[in-house]
């Protein structure tokens, strides 16, 4: 106690300068409408930027367990999208002319490859649901492969995007027809080949495929040209045609039945063994 009686009469000066400086700043603000609205303005801004630093502070402090909420939340969310059914439904075929819906049958696309030479794909209908081997394959956008392989509930689809691939095809505006193959080089881009120096041909130009098969219907769609120049070793036009389909990016497909190929087929050889 004594301490204090002694820091006090020692400071007194200064206590007292300080008490009236105190005093007269109180009065000046109380009496003055413009300085009492300084004072609370530059109050406001200390006490809204410590504010500020406190609610970030909580925030940094508060944010595992935020992360853990979401983790959980994603977790759920991913759980009930693996559970769901697959509701995603294929594409009408009101686009696709001379098909009718007893004239297909409706897959889906459960494996596909396209980073190789040789690429098929793989759906998710087999013999039990009258998938054969050489039923061309479609979609709405064109046409994407032939059946290869099927077992009772899967087939394998030999893909436009393999060096094996040959389809009949034509350009839409002429029938000038040739043959539909792949380098192996482009996802984007196939080739047609033996295509006649007397057609007049065009980029942009739209390729069908070309129905001298029992595989594909006439007219479906396969892409435009794109380029246009003349192999050497035979004379003939060779195009590049980039594709309307995406062959990387496939979900739904229609399988073609082809009533007439057994027929077809039967007579062909017949007319070989005469």
């Amino acid at each position: 106690m004594q301490q204090i009686f002694n820091f006090i009469l020692k400071n007194s000066n200064r206590l007292l300068f300080l008490l009236l400086l105190g005093i007269s700043l109180s009065l000046t603000i109380q009496s003055h409408s413009y300085h009492r609205s300084k004072i609370i303005s530059s109050a406001n801004f200390l006490s809204g930027g410590v504010y500020e630093k406190i609610n970030n502070i909580s925030e940094y402090l508060n944010l595992r367990t935020q992360n853990d909420a979401l983790a959980e939340e994603n977790a759920r969310l991913r759980s009930i999208l693996f559970n769901a059914k697959d509701t995603a439904s294929a594409p009408k075929l009101d686009s696709i002319k001379g098909l009718h819906p007893t004239d297909i049958i409706v897959s889906k696309v459960i494996h596909n490859s396209y980073n190789s030479h040789e690429n098929y794909l793989t759906l998710n209908s087999g013999s039990l649901q009258g998938v054969k081997s050489d039923m061309g394959v479609i979609n709405s956008l064109g046409i994407v492969g032939i059946i290869d392989n099927t077992s009772p509930r899967y087939a394998t689809v030999l893909s436009l995007l393999n060096i094996k691939s040959q389809i009949n095809a034509k350009i839409k505006k002429s029938n000038h027809f040739g043959s539909l193959v792949w380098n192996g080089k482009s996802t984007g881009f196939v080739q047609l080949i033996d295509i006649p120096r007397l057609a007049a041909i065009r980029k942009g130009d739209t390729i069908v495929t070309g129905g001298q098969s029992v595989i594909f219907p006439e007219n479906l769609n396969i892409g435009t040209v794109d380029k246009i120049y003349i192999d050497n070793q035979t004379n003939y036009y060779t195009l590049d045609i980039k594709l309307f389909n995406d062959m990387t990016n496939l979900g739904h497909v229609y399988i073609i039945k082809s009533k007439d190929r057994e027929e077809i087929i039967n007579l062909e050889k017949g007319e070989k063994n005469e």
